[in-house]
């Protein structure tokens, strides 16, 4: 299926989820997650009218980049290992998968400008998952203040895979939750205006309860 047809569909979904919560669609930004698909289907995702890509590993990342250069604004939303960092602060825009102070370190040292970043919650208590448990990410973020390259953008969580539609709304609103305990601080490092979660399976229901950007593969752009 053609990318133009999968982001109709998904601006429908878009659509209907801001209303259920009073929103506009025009506040959410679609992140499509090409990390499994060509670099021709990246590019048809741009001619389509998408402005944002994903990608969770560095080689994928500079692959795309070397083809795309700069026509999109770059996310880069994997576990970050922070001797690869020198290998991508060049190229993002947004780094999604920000969990420690080493990692914050070396971004801060590699970077050349401020690095827009999001604090990685797991929000769940999952161990398979990575980042910090919510009632850690205050005295992290107060920690960051010292590093001039880096503003923390937002948050960002990944729920887990499942069909507990209610469990999954917790999850989400939780992290939405600190988001506004850490904005009502009006911290000069941290505006954290942005929500990223929500993926294909459960974008709709992260919408609903605050996310601004949603980060869509398979239902995007597939899987090749």
């Amino acid at each position: 299926m053609k990318v133009a047809e999968n982001l109709q569909t998904i601006n429908e979904t878009i659509a209907k989820a801001c209303e259920q919560s009073n929103r506009s669609p025009e506040e959410i930004k679609i992140i499509a997650v090409t990390k499994y698909v060509s670099i021709e289907r990246a590019k048809e995702a741009l001619d389509s009218g998408i402005v944002d890509l994903g990608e969770n590993r560095e080689e994928g990342l500079t692959a795309k980049w070397e083809a795309l250069q700069d026509k999109p604004t770059w996310h880069f939303i994997g576990s970050l290992q922070t001797r690869k960092v020198k290998n991508i602060i060049d190229k993002v825009d947004y780094i999604h998968s920000l969990d420690r102070l080493s990692l914050a370190t070396e971004i801060n040292k590699r970077a050349n400008k401020k690095i827009k970043c999001l604090v990685q919650v797991n929000v769940s208590g999952e161990e398979s998952k990575h980042g910090l448990a919510p009632e850690e990410v205050m005295s992290f973020i107060d920690e960051l203040k010292q590093y001039s390259n880096i503003e923390i953008a937002g948050l960002m969580t990944m729920a887990p895979f499942t069909e507990d539609k209610n469990f999954l709304r917790q999850c989400f609103s939780k992290l939405k939750n600190i988001q506004l305990d850490i904005q009502r601080l009006e911290l000069k490092n941290a505006p954290c205006t942005e929500l990223s979660m929500g993926m294909s399976n459960d974008y709709a229901i992260a919408i609903e309860e605050g996310a601004t950007m949603v980060r869509i593969g398979t239902a995007l752009v597939g899987e090749e």
